[in-house]
């Protein structure tokens, strides 16, 4: 929930996309100004606009030797004005929409609805950091100085921040009384009632976005790249007719970052499968496997990958006997593919698990992909899925309904959709774990090129 908010409060106040959201109010605190980050190497995608950065636990003014007039390095701290933001929707399943911007209270009624409502203070903190690299050098003794001196590792320092003024609380209500969604939200639930109402308090002074610069460091001397150049996502493939918008742009992507795959023996896509199946049921086992993954493309004199879990062994133990120039490409295809499933919802792994055991992934992509066609991100208005890609048995396409909305798209029994909130960074998220999880479950390496061709046929590209 807390992602959600961070990124609804990036989409609205930042059309440059220069903030970065913070994902996990757990974190928070590592991302005030001065912070010092690691980027990971993992490139930007479609599904995930900002950049990846990891906490070091440092602060720049640890690092630095102390300065001769014994100034507070607070004394750097500039505030701004402050703005607030505030929304109450309530969005019904039975047809009727809607959204508004107004803080008074709304009352939800209708057989089936999802409702949103906060009202958050920002307040902008910058720091200046030119007089003080005039000032004070860096401590080359540090031990993390030291041992960031034997990697690649580039760092980057925080100098602004969105952070909340005041306390807020955030709450997402979903309610079904009758209709397609009721049998839905009773089983997520796991409880006899039809409405999951959710909420988060945000804290006074809480980090909500952040923005970083590159600090170089050169023999004590330390200096701010304020022009770094942005690495570019290598295209496998390039367009050589009419442009297919932003589902070409996906296509593109998950066909090159997924290149590997139809290379691979059936046994070790099996083995992929399942350890894929397994890490949607477990969170921690998910994040163990994308650290280990991204460690694999960052060491450079060989690899040693060792777990305690019995689901990710098998894996492990055929990763390990892979020569390097057929792992870093699989591993960057896994590590792709968990990426997108960090941003589903809990409830949409568990959706995702059953429509693998109901054989509908495959329908699933074709929805999806229909979806895609349509620019998700500039208004509201409702348009018409294609027929031909609903579902005629009323139990899956419940399932699927209910899976496409947790993504922000509203999916009426009607083949109207809604899309809410700009979504298409959530709706490419769930293409690309459909689409890989339609590979993996049986399509083949021969169905997976065949695929591709098709595709880059009907789109041009």
């Amino acid at each position: 929930m807390f992602k959600k908010l961070t990124k609804f409060i990036v989409n609205q106040t930042d059309p440059c996309k220069e903030w970065v959201p913070v994902e996990s109010i757990a974190d928070n605190e590592h991302f005030r100004p001065l912070c010092l980050l690691k980027r990971k190497s993992k490139p930007k995608t479609v599904f995930h606009r900002a950049p990846y950065y990891q906490q070091t636990g440092f602060t720049l003014d640890d690092v630095l030797l102390p300065g001769e007039d014994g100034k507070s390095i607070d004394s750097l701290h500039q505030e701004s004005s402050q703005f607030t933001l505030t929304k109450v929707s309530a969005d019904q399943a039975d047809g009727g929409l809607s959204i508004s911007f107004d803080p008074t209270n709304v009352e939800l009624k209708g057989g089936s609805s999802l409702s949103k409502e906060f009202s958050i203070t920002p307040q902008k903190k910058s720091v200046s950091l030119e007089a003080l690299r005039r000032e004070r050098k860096i401590n080359m003794d540090h031990s993390f100085i030291r041992q960031l001196r034997r990697t690649d590792i580039r760092l980057y320092v925080v100098t602004a921040i969105l952070e909340a003024s005041e306390e807020a609380v955030y709450k997402e209500s979903s309610k079904a009384d009758r209709g397609f969604k009721a049998k839905f939200y009773a089983t997520l639930c796991a409880q006899g009632n039809r409405e999951d109402t959710q909420s988060i308090v945000i804290p006074k002074g809480c980090t909500l976005a952040f923005r970083t610069i590159p600090l170089c460091i050169r023999d004590g001397a330390w200096d701010l790249d304020y022009f770094p150049a942005e690495a570019v996502r290598k295209q496998a493939y390039v367009a050589d007719g009419p442009s297919a918008g932003k589902l070409g742009e996906v296509m593109t992507e998950v066909q090159y970052s997924c290149r590997i795959f139809p290379e691979l023996s059936p046994d070790l896509l099996l083995i992929i499968f399942n350890t894929i199946k397994a890490v949607m049921r477990d969170k921690s086992l998910l994040q163990e496997l994308s650290q280990k993954m991204e460690e694999v493309s960052e060491q450079n004199d060989g690899y040693q990958l060792e777990t305690e879990s019995p689901d990710l062994k098998d894996l492990f133990s055929a990763l390990q006997h892979c020569p390097r120039d057929r792992l870093l490409p699989l591993a960057e295809g896994i590590t792709y593919v968990l990426d997108a499933l960090h941003e589903l919802t809990e409830h949409q792994l568990l959706l995702l698990l059953e429509s693998l055991e109901r054989k509908i992934v495959s329908q699933q992509l074709n929805l999806v992909e229909n979806l895609l066609k349509h620019d998700l991100d500039t208004g509201k208005e409702t348009f018409l899925v294609d027929a031909t890609v609903l579902f005629s048995q009323e139990e899956e396409q419940r399932l699927t309904i209910a899976l496409v909305e947790l993504s922000g798209v509203q999916l009426q029994e009607d083949g109207s959709a809604v899309p809410r909130d700009q979504p298409f960074e959530a709706v490419a998220a769930l293409f690309v774990v459909l689409y890989a999880l339609n590979f993996l479950s049986g399509s083949g390496c021969f169905g997976w090129q065949k695929e591709i061709y098709g595709r880059k046929l009907h789109y041009g590209y």
